[in-house]
């Protein structure tokens, strides 16, 4: 009988196990990287809704403390969404009431990321409608974002940029006051060394292509106006969300100070630098004094003066006032400090100084001439 044949097998170790083989332990480990992936993504799915329900629970206790302090917050069809990355609070429209004032806006939509959650980026949508005391004002914008920047300590920076904002207040005198702007850029932050003693927060507000008709016969042109501001408010760490008469109030009692580091006013061929500190007096009227240099406004200013001095004067004393007024407002050019420029472009009319302007006593004084009819109301 033919012998049969061996049957064929991988080579053998000495305990007799083949290795033609993979083990199976080979074969797990193969899997763990995706097993491990897969457990993150559990983890962190779990972290993020805890996270969103963490918050869901601030954001009601949040609203119950405003209620209780006489503030109504409303936002309408409330979302907390953003999985996986990050948190987006949105509301169809947003509400406030409270006794003084009252707004609502349209869609808005708050964002924070995950990793970093004390930065704030917000997008709202028009119609802005407010309504304090008899005034009714209706803003709307083709865009707007927001973003505020804290930490434990408080928030480090504050910005709002806005693009095509226009409106109309109604209920003042004369009414409507419309307005409209192209750009608007307004930044706010601690001033470094001085928040911690003084209280006091640096402001920077951009604003390009700023229209308000009711304000062209007195400027002396129907030109946009272009303004830039930087100042620094003091004590003004101490703001809340109390009503603004409260809040005006204890600022000025706490000696709280705009210091105007630099201010630029453009329209048309009429131009206008300043700085200067500004308060409010015992009246709550604006206080303090400005030191100006202009170019084209003395045109404006010196009829307003030489009006009221020339017509008691009458005929050839109206003119010779005016002449007179007019070369004082005028001036000297300005000259530039060692390493910095005059203010002066190319072509244009030199900036040229003004006397001293003050607000004192509920008048604007430009040097010794009180500016006639204009008074200013307390602002509270």
């Amino acid at each position: 009988m033919p012998m049969d044949r061996p049957t064929q097998a991988g080579p053998t170790t000495e305990t007799g196990r083949t290795t033609g083989g993979r083990g199976p332990g080979l074969r797990l480990g193969l899997f763990a990287p995706f097993v491990l992936l897969l457990l993150l993504a559990l983890a962190w799915s779990a972290g993020w809704f805890w996270l969103r329900g963490k918050a869901e629970g601030e954001i009601d206790r949040w609203f119950a403390r405003e209620a209780q302090a006489g503030r109504q917050w409303t936002c309408a069809d409330r979302s907390l969404t953003g999985f996986p990355f990050r948190f987006e609070l949105r509301c169809a429209s947003l509400g406030f009431a409270r006794s003084d004032v009252r707004f609502t806006t349209g869609p808005l939509v708050a964002v924070a990321q995950v990793y970093q959650p004390r930065h704030v980026i917000l997008e709202a949508t028009g119609p802005f409608k407010v309504q304090q005391g008899g005034l009714d004002a209706d803003v709307t914008w083709t865009s707007l974002e927001a973003s505020l920047h804290a930490t434990s300590d408080g928030f480090q920076r504050a910005s709002v940029v806005a693009d095509g904002l226009k409106g109309s207040v109604t209920g003042a005198d004369p009414s409507p006051i419309d307005f409209s702007t192209q750009h608007l850029e307004l930044h706010a932050r601690p001033t470094p060394g001085r928040f911690e003693t003084d209280g006091a927060v640096d402001l920077s507000a951009r604003v390009r292509q700023a229209a308000v008709p009711m304000l062209d016969p007195v400027l002396g042109g129907t030109e946009p106006a272009d303004l830039a501001l930087d100042a620094t408010v003091t004590r003004a760490a101490g703001f809340r969300t109390r009503t603004l008469a409260q809040e005006l109030e204890r600022w000025r009692e706490a000696g709280g100070t705009v210091e105007i580091t630099s201010l630029a006013a453009e329209k048309g061929s009429r131009r206008l630098r300043a700085q200067g500190v500004l308060a409010l007096d015992e009246l709550h009227r604006p206080s303090g004094q400005l030191d100006v240099r202009t170019a084209g406004l003395e045109q404006v200013i010196a009829p307003l003066i030489s009006e009221q001095l020339g017509a008691r004067l009458g005929g050839d004393g109206a003119a010779l006032i005016g002449n007179i007024v007019g070369q004082f407002l005028g001036g000297r050019r300005k000259e530039p400090a060692p390493g910095q420029g005059a203010g002066d472009r190319p072509g244009e009319p030199p900036l040229k100084v003004l006397p001293t302007v003050r607000l004192a006593g509920g008048r604007v004084v430009v040097g010794p001439f009180a500016v006639p009819n204009v008074r200013l109301q307390p602002l509270y």
